[in-house]
């Protein structure tokens, strides 16, 4: 915050321009100070997600998270039949039991390109 420059001989009416550009200062910095602490939680989501991908080593993994959102939302669909619980539990253990053979398929990918 640069503090304005008051002469000495300055009017009332100077004092006052002074005083006003002072607290519109103060509530800017007050502003900043409050949207920082409402924006921290957003920021360690992002960071936490980042360094999941980067623990992936998938590339494009925001693609590939809307991509598996897709599918499953086609497979787990409800059915004619009737599909349930049962069978979101069973996509989820075949999605967690593939993670590591898509993982490797994707690295093998990524090594032949360089």
């Amino acid at each position: 915050m640069s503090l304005p420059e008051i002469p000495k001989n300055s009017s009332r009416q100077e004092m006052r321009k002074a005083l006003i550009r002072l607290r519109m200062e103060m509530h800017r910095q007050e502003i900043r100070h409050e949207s920082q602490h409402l924006l921290q939680p957003l920021q360690r989501v992002r960071g936490v997600a980042q360094s999941f991908q980067e623990g992936l080593g998938i590339k494009h993994a925001p693609l590939w998270g809307i991509a598996a959102v897709t599918l499953l939302g086609f497979l787990s669909g409800k059915s004619a039949k009737g599909g349930g619980i049962g069978s979101v539990t069973r996509l989820a253990q075949l999605g967690t039991s593939l993670l590591p053979l898509i993982k490797l398929v994707l690295q093998g990918s990524s090594r032949k390109n360089q």
